[in-house]
Order: structure tokens, then C-alpha cells, then sequence
């Protein structure tokens, strides 16, 4: 009897003590979740370096907040990270008179920038809203939109797919090289892409503009898409020569514009759903219906 009343009054002080320990663990969490709320960039950051910094900051806070850390949930966190790398744009930059040879090199953020760590509740509505985003496509109006819940957060315009087949020798075979439409999702994200003519196969390094002038190629993030089940290279990403928007120019990929690019990547994390259609009656701003042209004749 006295053996038994001994294990119930150690099992019973057991008890209390590993909720007490619970409850220190979650309250010491909370502490520490709230102390990192902020973290210093400790010496400028160019646009070359941004992604391995950025990845650093994921990786060191990761294991200290009671969410999981990524870097979309991060980034949309601090939404002036997104804006400075949206005013990255050639034509931005241009038209503020300032000529970049090579983007790569350009300071986006600064020695003594904060970035916010965001809380659990802000982190759990953020992972919610991204997780509730739509791409829409359609062809031939030429625009890109992304709803979050049904309600319409932007609109870009784009260029599509030529109405032509080609021989491409990064295929080796004749390729149609319309824009495909159907249903899919966001399977990857290609964030310092590598260029390449699709007809020849050769790799290239710089681009001439719209103006003329010649420059790097610029480092920002390429968007794979999966559609009706196929990945067949179809590729949101931006256009250095934005006159193209508008027209059926590519080779089959998505333009937009740089800094239409950088907000999209930003809110199309990987599992995104995007639908591309060819609609070619749509609604104008007044409410009355539009006809588009047919370019691809279907």
C-alpha cells in the first residue's frame, strides 16, 4: 500500500513538472520569438548576393520561431524588399536617368536595413494568403492577374507564344510555339537563370535594349509552370525589350516587364495554381463586352 501511495505521489509530481517544463518551453518560445522580431543586415547586400543573404537570414531564424520560415513568407513580410527590387527595372532606372550596365552589381539592401522577423500570427496569415493566390492568363487580351480569394490584387501585361512552328535546337524538333493553355501549378522557381537561344542553342550574356544600349542580363527569378500535368518549358520571366508586351513574340513563354516579374515571383510561391485560358470575349472596365482579336486563329 505504502509502495503504491509512493508511485502515485511521484508520479503525480512527475507530472506537474513536466508541465511546468511545457509551460516554461512555450513561454521561453514566445520570449525569444519576440526578441528576434528584427535583424540587422550587417553590410550592403547587391542584387547578386541577395539571394544567399536572403536564404542566411531564412536559415538562422528558422529553428527560433514556433512557424515554419521561408523566404516568400519572409520577404511579403517586409514589402518594401519587393518594391526596392521592383525599382531595379532598366526602364525605372532610365527613366530616372540612371543608366545600369550590370543589375547584379546594384545595392538593394543597405548596411543597417532592418528586416522584420514576422510574429506567428502574422506569419500564419501571410502563409494563408499566399496559399490562396490564382494566376490567370488569358492569351489573347495579352494580361497576367493575380487574385488572392477571388478578389483581383493585380494585373500585368504580358507577351505570349508566336503563332509559328520552329525548328528549336535546344529541343532538336519543330516546336509549336503558341502559348498551351489549361490548369497547373507553380513547380519551380529558377532564381539566377541561365540564358540561352532556343533556336541555336547558344548561351548568351548580354541584351540589347529597347534604347539600344547593351547590358547585362539581369538576375531575377524565372517562374516554371506545369500545365494539364506537362511540363513543356513554359516559363513566366521578364522581357528585356517591354516594347515586346502586348504581341505574340516568344517562344512560347510568359513576358512581363522586370519589376512586373520580381512582384510575381513574390506572390506565386512553389504549388501556386495558375489557369491560362483563351478567352476571347472579355469585359471592359464599363462593363461592356469586348471582342480580341483571334492570333492564333483557333
Amino acid at each position: 500500500m505504502k509502495l503504491a501511495l509512493s508511485c502515485i505521489l511521484t508520479f503525480f509530481i512527475y507530472s506537474i513538472n513536466i508541465n511546468a517544463l511545457q509551460n516554461l518551453t512555450l513561454k521561453d518560445s514566445s520570449k525569444i520569438e519576440s526578441k528576434i522580431m528584427w535583424s540587422k543586415v550587417e553590410k550592403n547586400v547587391t542584387i547578386g548576393s541577395y539571394f544567399s543573404f536572403i536564404d542566411a537570414v531564412v536559415s538562422k531564424y528558422e529553428t527560433m520561431v514556433s512557424y515554419t520560415l521561408s523566404e516568400h513568407i519572409l520577404v511579403n513580410s517586409n514589402p518594401w524588399i519587393i518594391d526596392k527590387l521592383a525599382n531595379t527595372d532598366y526602364y525605372r532606372m532610365i527613366a530616372r536617368d540612371s543608366f545600369v550596365y550590370d543589375q547584379r552589381k546594384l545595392i538593394i539592401l543597405k548596411k543597417n536595413d532592418s528586416i522584420k522577423i514576422p510574429s506567428h500570427k502574422t506569419a500564419e496569415a501571410l502563409n494563408k494568403a499566399l496559399k490562396s493566390i490564382l494566376i490567370d492568363v488569358n492569351i489573347p487580351e495579352f494580361k497576367l492577374r493575380i487574385y488572392q480569394d477571388s478578389i483581383l490584387k493585380y494585373t500585368f501585361p504580358i507577351r505570349v507564344g508566336q503563332h509559328v512552328k520552329k525548328y528549336l535546337k535546344l529541343g532538336d524538333r519543330i516546336t509549336d510555339l503558341r502559348t498551351k493553355t489549361g490548369n497547373g501549378t507553380i513547380i519551380r522557381h529558377e532564381r539566377n537563370p541561365a540564358f540561352y537561344n532556343p533556336v541555336t542553342g547558344n548561351q548568351f550574356f548580354v541584351t540589347k535594349r529597347d534604347d539600344l544600349k547593351v547590358t547585362v542580363m539581369p538576375q531575377i527569378p524565372w517562374i516554371e509552370t506545369e500545365i494539364n500535368g506537362i511540363r513543356n518549358g513554359q516559363m513566366i520571366h521578364p522581357t528585356t525589350n517591354p516594347k515586346t508586351l502586348g504581341k505574340a513574340y516568344s517562344n512560347g513563354c510568359i513576358g512581363t516587364k522586370e519589376a512586373d516579374a520580381w512582384i510575381i515571383y513574390y506572390k506565386a510561391p512553389l504549388g501556386t495554381k495558375i489557369n491560362i485560358r483563351y478567352n476571347l470575349k472579355v469585359k471592359s472596365k464599363k462593363g461592356d463586352l469586348l471582342d480580341l482579336k483571334d492570333i492564333y486563329k483557333n
